[in-house]
């Protein structure tokens, strides 16, 4: 197996890996989007494989996709074409004027520190026009606060890919100094490769530290809520509307620019 990142050095495995054939993601954002009345212009951030980029613009907007990683922008622009697909770090970009900024998948949790979070706020709100929102789902910093079902326990997934059978074992903690959630993932497959360690980590944001921050930036929050989202249990499926609630594993946040 190759080193570095193997989902984001090999795009086919990551999708094969979190499939969403309904594109769940993509079209929970696309409401968010019309609820409260973005106009057509769309930055996806941490746009990965493209999968959401091309559903939002199939929904008739124009998207412009950012990453970082130059393999998951190449595979994008060859299977999910019609977004604009640019490398851009989400703690300082300028990519344009946008109506809308979407970050899904807990892409805005690689924003370690405060100054990574001011970043990625201040480039947001240069990049959006007055009253343009910010769409965010991410991990649930609140899940964690005197729970353990996630943690410290590896946690087993294999699937097959391209007749190769790949199994992953994940190990999640809580590194409270540093208030991320860690992650050490080992890779084996059964074609005599070599075992690979991956390690990465999120930011845990609490529903009213990440309402803090982005009131601070000149922004109001529509919507900060643990479900329906798309990677809820159950998921959420056209029509439903957002809930209350923020104790669940995953959150899920509209904001609005302010004039």
């Amino acid at each position: 197996m190759t080193s570095g990142n193997l989902l984001t050095d090999n795009p086919e495995l990551y999708e094969a890996r979190f499939p969403d054939p309904e594109r769940l993601a993509g079209r929970w954002a696309e409401d968010c989007l019309r609820r409260y009345g973005a106009g057509p212009r769309v930055l996806d951030l941490g746009c990965g494989t493209g999968r959401d980029a091309a559903q939002l613009h199939a929904s008739g907007r124009t998207v412009v996709g950012a990453d970082l990683s130059e393999a998951m922008l190449a595979y994008a622009r060859d299977r999910h074409p019609g977004p604009e697909y640019v490398h851009a770090d989400l703690r300082d970009f300028a990519l344009g004027v946008f109506n809308a900024v979407v970050c899904l998948d807990s892409s805005l949790l690689y924003c370690h520190t405060n100054d990574d979070l001011d970043g990625f706020l201040a480039s947001c709100r240069r990049s959006l026009t007055p009253g343009g929102l910010l769409v965010a789902e991410m991990r649930n910093g609140a899940y964690f606060l005197g729970r353990d079902d996630l943690l410290n326990t590896p946690k087993v997934n294999a699937f097959d890919w391209q007749g190769t059978s790949y199994r992953s074992t994940t190990t999640l903690y809580v590194d409270r100094t540093a208030q991320l959630l860690r992650r050490t993932r080992v890779w084996t497959a059964d074609d005599d490769s070599a075992p690979v360690e991956q390690r990465s980590a999120w930011r845990l944001l609490l529903p009213l530290e990440l309402r803090h921050f982005l009131t601070s930036h000149g922004f109001t929050v529509l919507a900060l809520h643990d479900g329906p989202g798309p990677r809820t249990e159950p998921p959420w499926q056209e029509g439903d509307l957002p809930g209350t609630a923020a104790e669940a594993d995953r959150l899920h946040v509209v904001a609005r620019l302010d004039a």
